[in-house]
């Protein structure tokens, strides 16, 4: 999966969307002047492979690519705070907030956005921060829960992030390779809860770029132990792997970019994502094609094709959906920030 320079597809990226090694595009704010040239953008893209996966960050609160235009979900902090207050009405926010989120982007011609983040927040780690829905294993997994259940109900994908857990970390893995010195047992009780509890329910998980030395000596998104033994054994997890974006320096542990592929595909990744670095995403696609490793094992098709849309409603379908209208007023009239 490979990123977008700007607002137009260019000659150069035209070329590269067409080669085999490319399953998808993920859509950045630079991609993002309005909603009309953004939906223009990605029909281009959809003409130009009509198979290619597209996706976004549109989490809600500050990882939000699209803004102009579609409704601002607020921190998922906020939400579960609002949930653990009020069970019953938190719920329904949140799930009127997945599906709202997931429906705007499906009417913007992508298939899925990488949602929900399952991170827990301890306090100290400000990548994750208020982007997670609580501290609590059990309470966080039940926001979860209710956001995903709106997402799946917009016909959208649902992708847990950052597995087995990056809120107990200080340093971010975008600039350097975070060490959790916590052992599998520990991680058992608190920060995998929501991805054992929900594994049946997610379509896709993302591991992290972080190193748990007390349970192996390689990176998660690096790990068989982590991927095959844990993720598809342990938590019978058997949707689809995506990498985290190999540019980040939590990543550099495994060399070069073809290293880096090469590793996140053998422990047991479906897709890789390349973001961020022309260079780095051309070294990728050429190592896929002279090794032969695009070949895929068995189940990856399948696993990945699930990642399409599986409703795609039009703006102004969805603008006249009574549930949209609901929805908004909800988020509107509601007071997240009261004690």
């Amino acid at each position: 999966m490979v990123d977008l320079e700007g607002t137009r597809l260019t000659p150069d990226e035209r070329e590269l969307l067409c080669r085999p090694e490319v399953g998808g595009v993920i859509f950045f704010s630079r991609n993002f002047a309005g909603r009309e040239q953004f939906c223009d953008l990605v029909a281009t893209v959809r003409q130009l492979r009509a198979e290619l996966l597209l996706a976004v960050d549109q989490e809600g609160g500050r990882v939000q690519r699209l803004r102009q235009g579609y409704t601002r979900i607020p921190p998922m902090r906020l939400l579960g705070r609002y949930f653990s207050r009020d069970h019953a009405l938190g719920s329904t926010l949140l799930r009127e907030c997945g599906w709202l989120m997931a429906s705007e982007v499906l009417a913007s011609g992508l298939d899925f956005s990488f949602a929900p983040v399952l991170d827990l927040d301890y306090g100290c780690c400000e990548v994750i921060g208020d982007r997670s829905f609580g501290a609590e294993p059990e309470l966080a997994t039940r926001a979860i829960k209710a956001f995903l259940t709106g997402m799946h109900e917009a016909g959208m994908p649902a992708t847990g992030k950052h597995f087995p857990g990056h809120g107990g970390v200080v340093a971010d893995s975008h600039l350097e390779t975070p060490v959790d010195e916590r052992s599998l047992d520990e991680l058992l009780d608190n920060d995998l809860v929501p991805f054992k509890q929900l594994a049946g329910e997610l379509d896709a998980v993302m591991p992290a770029h972080i190193l748990f030395p007390r349970f192996d000596d390689q990176t998660v998104c690096f790990s068989r132990r982590w991927l095959q033994d844990v993720l598809r054994g342990e938590l019978a997890f058997n949707g689809v792997i995506f990498s985290d974006d190999l540019s980040m320096k939590g990543a550099d542990v495994a060399g070069s970019y073809s290293g880096k592929a090469q590793a996140a595909l053998e422990a047991g990744c479906d897709m890789i994502l390349v973001c961020n670095n022309r260079p780095g995403a051309l070294e990728v696609a050429d190592y896929l094609r002279d090794s032969k490793a695009i070949e895929a094992p068995y189940g990856r098709p399948a696993r990945l094709s699930s990642m399409k849309a599986r409703h795609s409603p039009s703006w102004s379908d969805l603008i006249r959906d009574s549930r949209y209208r609901r929805a908004v007023d909800l988020l509107q009239t509601t007071d997240l920030r009261s004690n």
